[in-house]
């Protein structure tokens, strides 16, 4: 059996609330009754009601005051009253009843079945309350314990990976087989790769589980940084050009890593994304006294119905089919870092045939 749905009944003679009783007692609801504001209120403290019937007259409190005071707590705020009145049908009492929070009124003589009706729809109402509450919080455990599986995952793959790319760079440099070589190298690269997917599950379960990727700020010149990252991509794609362009001041207060990790993110998808027939432009700014700006643009630009989605984790679902570079969380990374550095990132895509990613961070924390 379901838990017992509770009704609150308030009324100052015990004759109206043996009546009350008589006709809406049933197996599934437990019925609280009380013959005054005060001790209404008292019950109300104690227990959380599906529905509550007041009568208006009532000496010390009446039923609008009464109502008034729920309303003004936010633990019986939401609770359905219903005004139960032997007074006459007057437009004003009425107009104050909905005022204090009233979502109907009964007049005496109470008509049995009516009663019943609208009480049974609001228990109905409340059961299926708690019924979408509890599938939420089912939801929630569940897509927790999902991504905590997820980062403890990701977190034991990267040793067994590190024995598996080590062996294969022994192998690579001391075999004399130029098949071995080139298997080793295979693997190499495809464990580094991974490497890099397994990170990204990690801070993706960073971002999720612990409410933002925490970073670490320390002094550091954002160029240096820069510099790096594009020989690396340089490095990796000798085809392409990345063009560069420095301007005004770059040391501040970031967290290094993260930064460089940002930057090679946007590199990486303009080259992967853009016009192979033209190069990547990469711009830093620094002329601002309190933020230092990094712009990437590739040519190209991306579908109208992508970009509302573009910063979302695993929005590889919306990209071409045959797409299997990565696991579609890099833009959702570098969003989640620039919010830790509680900076911007945004993005400009059709202009000029052009897509411009443009990243805002300022040199100290708030």
């Amino acid at each position: 059996m379901p838990p017992r749905i509770k009704c609150l009944l308030v009324d100052d003679l015990e004759e109206n609330l043996l009546a009350l009783c008589a006709l809406l007692q049933r197996d599934d609801v437990e019925l609280l009754t009380a013959r005054s504001g005060p001790d209404a209120l008292e019950l109300l403290l104690l227990h959380d009601v599906a529905l509550a019937f007041l009568d208006v007259q009532m000496p010390d409190m009446d039923g609008f005051e009464l109502a008034e005071l729920m309303r003004g707590s936010e633990r019986t705020r939401h609770v359905p009253l219903i005004f139960v009145t032997a007074g006459a049908r007057e437009r004003q009492r009425l107009f104050k009843g909905y005022e204090s929070g009233a979502v109907d009124f009964i007049y005496k003589p109470i008509e049995p079945h009516i009663l019943q009706n609208k009480a049974e729809v609001f228990f109905q109402l409340y059961r299926q309350r708690q019924q979408l509450a509890q599938e939420l919080h089912d939801r929630t455990e569940t897509l927790r314990l999902n991504e905590m599986f997820s980062a403890l995952l990701a977190h034991d793959l990267r040793n067994p990976l590190s024995a598996i790319l080590a062996s294969a760079q022994i192998l690579q440099r001391r075999s004399d087989d130029p098949h071995a070589q080139e298997a080793a190298a295979r693997i190499v690269s495809s464990g580094k790769r991974m490497g890099r997917m397994i990170e990204d599950m990690l801070d993706l379960a960073r971002a999720r589980l612990a409410g933002g990727i925490i970073v670490k700020r320390e002094p550091a010149d954002l160029r240096t940084l820069l510099e790096r990252v594009v020989r690396e991509h340089q490095a990796a794609a000798p085809e392409r050009q990345i063009e560069t362009d420095y301007a005004g001041e770059f040391t501040g207060c970031w967290d290094a890593e993260r930064i460089a990790q940002v930057a090679s993110n946007l590199i990486g998808n303009a080259l992967k994304h853009g016009d192979s027939q033209t190069g990547v432009q990469v711009r830093l700014d620094g002329t601002a006294n309190d933020s230092v700006t990094l712009s990437v643009a590739n040519s190209g630009t991306i579908p109208a119905d992508l970009l509302d989605h573009l910063f979302d984790p695993f929005r590889g679902g919306l990209r071409p089919a045959g797409r299997s570079e990565g696991l579609g969380l890099g833009l959702y990374i570098v969003y989640q870092i620039v919010k830790a550095h509680r900076g911007t990132v945004d993005v400009d895509s059709g202009q000029n045939n052009q897509t411009l990613f443009r990243v805002v961070v300022p040199r100290a924390p708030e």
